[in-house]
C-alpha cells in the first residue's frame, strides 16, 4: 500500500498535473495520443508521463557520473573503516539507479513504471545526503568539541534530531503529493502542490537551525585552537557548508519550480535543462565535496565513534538504569515516610504540652 501510495505521488509529481492552470477544467478534457518515437506524446495528452521529451545521452551521462562518484564513496567507506557512510552510498546509488531507469525510460516513454521509479528515486536521493551531512556533524562535535556538545545539545542528540527532522520533511512532501492523486480535483491538486512546498519549506528551516549549530560549533572551536594530534576541523566543516549549500541551490530550484504555477509561462518544468542544471549538478559536486574532503580523512580512531554496545552490554545498562530508577523510587517513599514520622511525633509533642 506504501509503495502504491509513492508511485502515486511521484507520477502526479512527475506529470506536474494541476488540473486548471493549463489543462481547464477539473476532469482535464484531454486525449490519448498515438505514441510516435521512443513513446513520445505531446504534453497536453492523457498518456504523457513527462513534461518534456526526455534525452537518452544526459540520462546515461549523469548515470555514469553518479555510479563513479558512488563507487568512490563505497571505496572510501571501506578503506576509512566508515560504518555509517552507509547512509552516503545510498544516496549515490538511488541517484545512479535513478538516471539508469531514466535513460530506458526515455526510449520507452508509455512505460509509467519507469517514470515512477525514476521520479521516486530522483526525489528522495538528496535526503540520504542531507542526512549523512547531520550524522557527519554529531561526530565532529564528539571528536572535536571540548565540552563534547554545541549549544547545550549533545553530539548524539543532535544526530539524532535532525535526522529525524530530515524525516518529518519527506513526509510533508508526501502527504502534499498524496493530495495531488489522479482522481483529484484541481482544487485538491493545488493544495497538495502547496503542501509539497511547504515540506521543500520545511527541510530549508532545518538546515538553516542546523547551520546556526554548525556556526557555534566554529566559534568556539576557533577559541581552543589545540587540536592534540588530531587533524584540522576547518577543511571537513568547510566542505558540509559546501553540501548544504548545494542542497539549499537544489531545494530553491524545487521551490520555484511549483511555486511559479504549471503553466506555458513558468518554463521550468517543461525543460530538462532546468532539472539537470540546478538538482543533478549540485547533489554531483555535493558527492564530489565528500569525497575529496571524506570524513574518514579528518575523523580518525574510535573517539570519533559513538561507542558500540554489544546485545549483553545494552541489557546490562537497561538493567542498571531500571535499578537506579526503582533506587529513587524507593528512596522518595522514605523520604515522605520519614517527613510523615516528623510530622506525627511534633503534633504528639505539641498534645502533651
Amino acid at each position: 500500500m506504501l509503495l502504491h501510495t509513492l508511485a502515486v505521488t511521484a507520477t502526479r509529481l512527475a506529470r506536474r498535473d494541476d488540473g486548471d492552470d493549463w489543462h481547464g477544467d477539473e476532469n482535464r478534457d484531454c486525449v490519448h495520443q498515438t505514441p510516435g518515437p521512443n513513446g513520445h506524446v505531446d504534453i497536453s495528452a492523457c498518456n504523457a508521463y513527462y513534461n518534456y521529451d526526455p534525452q537518452f545521452a544526459p540520462a546515461v551521462a549523469v548515470a555514469v557520473i553518479f555510479g563513479i562518484l558512488t563507487g568512490a564513496h563505497i571505496f572510501e567507506a571501506i578503506v576509512f573503516k566508515k560504518r555509517y557512510a552507509w547512509v552516503l552510498i545510498m544516496g549515490g546509488l538511488w541517484e545512479t539507479l535513478a538516471f539508469i531507469i531514466h535513460s530506458v525510460g526515455s526510449r520507452d516513454q508509455q512505460q509509467i513504471g519507469y517514470a515512477t521509479a525514476w521520479q521516486i528515486l530522483f526525489l528522495l536521493a538528496p535526503l540520504w545526503i542531507n542526512a549523512f551531512v547531520y550524522m557527519t556533524f554529531a561526530r565532529m562535535v564528539l571528536y572535536w568539541h571540548p565540552e563534547g556538545k554545541v549549544a547545550g545539545f549533545r553530539a548524539a542528540v543532535i544526530a539524532r534530531w535532525f535526522v529525524l527532522a530530515d524525516i518529518v520533511s519527506f513526509i510533508v512532501q508526501g502527504a502534499g503529493g498524496i493530495m495531488a492523486s489522479p482522481d483529484a480535483g484541481a482544487t485538491i491538486i493545488r493544495t497538495g502542490l502547496n503542501i509539497y512546498l511547504g515540506g521543500m519549506a520545511l527541510q530549508q528551516v532545518f538546515i538553516v537551525l542546523f547551520l546556526g549549530l554548525m556556526v557555534a560549533f566554529q566559534r568556539r572551536c576557533a577559541r581552543d585552537d589545540r587540536f592534540d594530534g588530531k587533524p584540522n576541523w576547518r577543511p571537513l566543516l568547510y566542505g558540509l557548508y559546501g553540501v548544504l549549500l548545494c542542497i539549499t541551490v537544489r531545494i530553491i530550484f524545487r521551490i520555484a519550480e511549483f511555486a511559479g504555477g504549471i503553466t506555458p509561462d513558468n518554463p521550468v518544468p517543461f525543460h530538462e535543462e532546468y532539472s539537470y542544471a540546478l538538482d543533478c549538478f549540485p547533489m554531483m559536486v555535493a558527492l564530489l565535496i565528500l569525497a575529496v574532503l571524506h570524513p574518514g580523512r579528518y575523523l580518525i580512531g574510535p573517539e570519533s565513534e559513538f561507542p558500540r554496545l554489544s546485545r549483553k552490554e545494552k541489557k546490562a545498562l537497561k538493567e542498571e538504569k531500571k535499578a537506579q530508577k526503582q533506587e529513587k523510587k524507593e528512596a522518595k517513599k522514605r523520604a515522605k515516610a520519614e517527613q510523615k514520622a516528623e510530622r506525627s511525633g511534633s503534633e504528639d509533642a505539641d498534645y502533651h504540652a
